[in-house]
């Protein structure tokens, strides 16, 4: 592999999608990407140093040393590749993915740093290895497929192997999400979660995941307005997120199709059709909410992103 790899030195550039995870009633399997991103530019190096230059979000907060979870993820693939000349990087990452927020910005790092790291190494690896590689590194699949794959992702871990059918949606949705000004760990979230669920509510989250993933595949818009209900996260993360509840109703009255906690939270989704004056009634009525339970939000209106992580390498 040696004399295939890049030479030290060259550039590659990494987009990646956030993401949202579970979609209401998918948890821990459903995942979709959406059109903002996070930017990376790596430099490969053979000296020992390490060189992080961060700006946009959370750009204060994140190591400049061998801490940094998108050079960890790096590392791991050229190791497993066997690329033994690299041992540091320059890393420039532009990020507009809000931080702990429940948009996946953990799984963009973890997905730039090996899918950088690939293309140095001639893609030693595809897209299905390194998504084995980035579930390892995060601990489950709903973010990182969808960050790796595009558009809507429904993953199954079978005996530490990782199973992903990624779609294109026939339903042309436009994606409202709310993000209040606080954060929230995903550690915190999963906390407040039972250890065991009463099986009316497992069977209720069976009926409408299916019915989420079959209305999507098949353009069935009517289903939606029941698909998105869950019984086995939400309901328990509600105390986390001041106003979830009322937020979620002025966004269907407002015409969402469908509503959700975007991942563990805060932020929270909006599903609607194209529809610029619904989309933006939607955004303002879920601010204007959040503001009654005195928490500041933004809002942001998506599509759906297509293509996943992109690569482009420059000298």
């Amino acid at each position: 592999m040696e004399n295939e790899n890049l030479s030290a030195g060259e550039k590659i550039k990494v987009k990646v999608p956030a993401t949202s995870a579970n979609c209401g009633a998918g948890f821990d399997c459903l995942g979709l990407a959406v059109t903002i991103y996070n930017e990376f530019e790596f430099t490969f190096l053979e000296d020992e140093k390490i060189i992080v230059n961060a700006k946009g979000e959370g750009a204060d907060t994140i190591p400049g040393d061998e801490k940094n979870i998108v050079w960890q993820s790096a590392r791991l693939l050229l190791d497993r590749a066997g690329v033994e000349k690299i041992r540091g990087v320059e890393i420039h990452m532009n990020n507009h993915v809000p931080m702990s927020r429940g948009l996946g910005s953990s799984a963009a790092a973890i997905v730039a740093g090996l899918v950088g790291a690939n293309a140095f190494a001639n893609n030693h690896f595809t897209r299905h290895e390194i998504l084995k590689f980035a579930t390892e590194i995060e601990g489950h699949p709903d973010n990182v497929a969808p960050a790796i794959f595009g558009g809507f992702t429904v993953s199954v871990v079978e005996k530490n192997q990782v199973q992903t059918f990624s779609f294109l949606p026939k339903i042309k949705l436009k994606l409202i999400v709310a993000v209040p000004d606080f954060p929230l760990s995903t550690k915190l979230a999963r906390q407040v979660l039972p250890k065991t669920v009463p099986l009316k509510d497992a069977v209720f989250n069976v009926s409408r995941a299916a019915m989420l993933t079959a209305a999507l595949i098949e353009g069935k818009e009517k289903f939606l307005s029941v698909a998105f209900d869950d019984a086995l996260h939400q309901p328990y993360r509600t105390k986390l997120v001041p106003g979830m509840d009322e937020v979620f109703k002025v966004a269907r009255k407002a015409g969402a199709l469908g509503v959700a906690l975007s991942g563990a939270g805060p932020c929270l989704i909006a599903f609607s059709s194209a529809n610029k004056k619904i989309e933006n009634d939607i955004a303002s009525e879920m601010v204007q909410t959040f503001k009654k339970f005195d928490v500041q939000s933004s809002a942001l209106i998506l599509d759906v992103d297509t293509r996943g992580a992109v690569v482009g390498i420059s000298g």
